[in-house]
């Protein structure tokens, strides 16, 4: 078997049913296997996944024993040369795996590969590469150099921008959202820490693959999604678990530094005040578009959303201009491939449209308006 994809989930069970789509697409013609981990979700993950995806291999966990964890257990169970690590609030496109197994064999010293992530208003996330986290390193991501010094090879390394975002290119880490790598090489540097519980640990093992002399290579010409927020709300409790899981990794790879705990107290602190004082702006669509050739689909959701919603049957690849409108653009599965999707969305990542998706044989459209805050699901 060629490949692996391994999706760990808890609670986000539409955005599940979408990567699982996803996936499926992106492994026909490769001999592959989908496992999903459920960390005792409280929603209906499992039963969605047992009614919709019966041949796929769930493992139901009786509690959320963490990331690390619930991965490693999921790749005991895989077959595949290969692995993916792959969030279940990510969409993949349909040529993603086969480019990525392609590259992969070009490589004989490759460690962890990762493509481009865009969230889901089209935006480039600089988290798909990263540098090492040192002490150093760390301190410029918190004060924000690496905005004021992009160029500089003192302040840049946090995200690694000494690549474009469009670059083949080697890089120190990459993000647990969407990991690919030998299923053996995984195993032989002992999987995820489960020291760790969350974040982290996506750090460690790239690090550790570092330590084995591979590469780990960052392979943006594949992009995926990675609705951002939607497996974790960012609040107090994000932020210390972060700051704990920072002070593992130091702990087992650096020195400690007092200097940085006293720089990350004071991000802590700076950002829970932040998140305190800010307000979340939700703004309305002024229009909704919808590219489907379904017209029941169009009145089903003009009666939802009680706004006209414009249809067409097929896109034009110039048909979206600069607005300065609100525009809710929804894309029917049925009528476009996540590939053209994704193509899409980044296309027309302006302000003014924000993006939704209607997967293929499902009763509701997903999507995120930014990349801070959970997204949202509208079911019929």
């Amino acid at each position: 078997m060629q490949l692996s994809v391994i999706i760990l989930n808890y609670n986000v069970r539409y955005f599940l049913e979408q990567c699982v789509l996803s996936v499926e697409n992106a492994l026909e013609g490769i001999e592959g296997e989908i496992i999903v981990v459920d960390n005792n979700s409280p929603d209906d993950s499992c039963a969605m996944m047992q009614e919709r995806f019966p041949h796929v291999k769930l493992i139901a966990q009786k509690e959320n024993a963490g990331f690390p964890k619930g991965n490693n257990v999921g790749v005991a169970e895989a077959k595949g040369e290969y692995v993916c690590i792959l969030n279940p609030d990510t969409v993949v496109a349909e040529d993603t795996f086969c480019k990525l197994i392609a590259f992969a064999a070009t490589k004989n010293d490759l460690g962890v590969a990762g493509g481009k992530m865009i969230d889901g208003t089209g935006s480039f996330l600089p988290e798909s590469k990263r540098g090492t986290p040192t002490p150093w390193v760390a301190i410029t991501k918190i004060m924000g150099l690496y905005k004021v010094f992009p160029k500089s090879t003192l302040f840049n390394k946090y995200y690694a921008q000494h690549l474009d975002e469009n670059e083949i290119g080697e890089t120190d880490i990459l993000t647990g959202a969407f990991m690919f790598m030998k299923r053996e090489f995984y195993l032989d540097i002992g999987g995820f820490d489960e020291d760790y519980f969350m974040y982290g640990e996506d750090v460690d093992i790239s690090y550790t693959a570092l330590k084995t002399g591979d590469k780990n290579i960052y392979y943006p010409e594949t992009t995926i999604i990675h609705y951002k927020g939607e497996s974790t709300v960012r609040d107090k409790t994000y932020m210390k678990r972060f700051n704990d899981a920072m002070q593992e990794f130091y702990r087992k790879h650096f020195k400690k530094s007092a200097i940085f705990d006293l720089f990350m107290k004071l991000g802590v602190l700076f950002f829970v005040v932040a998140k305190k004082n800010k307000k979340t702006v939700h703004i309305e669509p002024e229009e909704y578009i919808l590219f489907s050739k379904n017209e029941v689909l169009r009145d089903r959701l003009e009666k939802i959303v009680n706004k006209k919603v414009v249809r067409y049957n097929e896109y034009q690849f110039s048909f979206l201009p600069v607005t300065e409108r609100n525009i809710e653009v929804i894309f029917d599965n049925e009528l476009l491939t996540f590939g053209n999707i994704i193509t899409l969305i980044q296309k027309h990542n302006q302000a003014g449209y924000t993006f939704k998706i209607k997967p293929k044989g499902c009763n509701f459209i997903v999507g995120s308006n930014n990349s801070d805050s959970r997204g949202g699901v509208l079911t019929w």
